[in-house]
């Protein structure tokens, strides 16, 4: 076999800049998360749009003189104007007050219903996983029983029985609204709970609590996120659909779906009535949206196409 002289090979110094990024210590998975999201341009995008809706709504109403609830008879249906940004309702009350107040409470109730189900969810589904055998076999039945029901359908009957208000619509978006979240978080802790810590964790003898709170819970808070945030879109559109169709809150309060249902038969003469709260109702559901499909492909980047 022929033999290849040394002088053939030479020595690679490494470079000091070079060995410093080879000992740089590994990213943690939630910086590589966040590395992942910002390089995603649309949802970066989302997220300042969120941001920026989430700021007007607390201090948009400080940012006009007029009271979202004043009427003032002398002056409705005023058109947009440098006195009224936005323009004025069919009882003179400021459109743009409103806007941002509406903002307020449909973001509330959005934000709400998420969190309601995430609790709801995250107890229902994480015991379901963990314990298994006939105890998951009953709970996911129970579940799968209470999603048979048509979702919107079961709202407007629980509104119609328990009456408008801002308590109870809350309470009625969460009476199934769980259940989503409770099979996710029931899947995530089925592939948990054999994985070696979880196992080593047990021979310790640690109990339920202290396994899910500490081990199962905190390692499936990646999808609990993306389901949560895409919740809270459904909820406001859940929560414009009930007030369009004269379901939702009670008179002074507004929402964009309580000023939508107002401005829909005005639409042909004074169309700056629906168009303001449609447009930032759109606006915020594709915000939510956009952020959580982000937040999701920067979680698995298997799901990018």
């Amino acid at each position: 076999m022929m033999q290849i002289s040394k002088d053939k090979f030479k020595l690679v110094g490494t470079q000091l800049s070079e060995a410093e990024k080879i000992s740089k210590p590994s990213l943690s998975f939630w910086k590589d998360v966040f590395i992942r999201f910002r390089k995603n341009k649309l949802a970066l995008f989302g997220l300042v749009l969120l941001g920026l809706l989430i700021f007007m709504a607390i201090f948009g109403p400080y940012m006009t003189p007029y009271d979202y609830a004043s009427n003032d008879l002398g002056n409705k249906n005023q058109p947009p104007s440098s006195e009224h940004w936005f323009g004025t309702d069919d009882l003179g009350r400021d459109v743009f007050a409103r806007t941002w107040e509406g903002a307020r409470i449909s973001i509330f109730i959005g934000v709400a219903a998420a969190l309601i189900d995430l609790i709801i969810g995250v107890i229902w589904g994480g015991i379901a996983g963990y314990k298994g055998g006939r105890t998951d076999e009953f709970m996911m039945r129970f579940a799968d029983i209470l999603y048979g029901v048509p979702y919107l359908l079961l709202v407007i009957l629980l509104m119609v029985v328990l009456g408008q208000g801002l308590t109870t619509m809350i309470i009625a978006m969460s009476i199934t609204g769980w259940i989503n979240m409770s099979r996710i978080v029931r899947g995530q802790v089925l592939s948990l709970k054999s994985q070696e810590y979880v196992l080593a964790a047990k021979t310790l003898g640690a109990n339920t609590n202290r396994i899910m709170s500490k081990h199962l819970i905190p390692n499936s808070m990646g999808p609990i996120l993306v389901t949560m945030t895409l919740t809270v879109p459904s909820a406001i559109f859940t929560e414009a659909f009930l007030s369009f169709l004269g379901l939702g809150l009670t008179p002074p309060l507004a929402s964009w779906g309580t000023m939508a249902n107002d401005g829909l038969p005005a639409m042909r003469y004074y169309p700056w009535r629906l168009f303001f709260p449609a447009t930032f109702i759109c606006l915020t559901i594709f915000a939510f949206n956009v952020v959580g499909d982000g937040l999701r492909d920067a979680l698995d980047p298997r799901m990018r196409k």
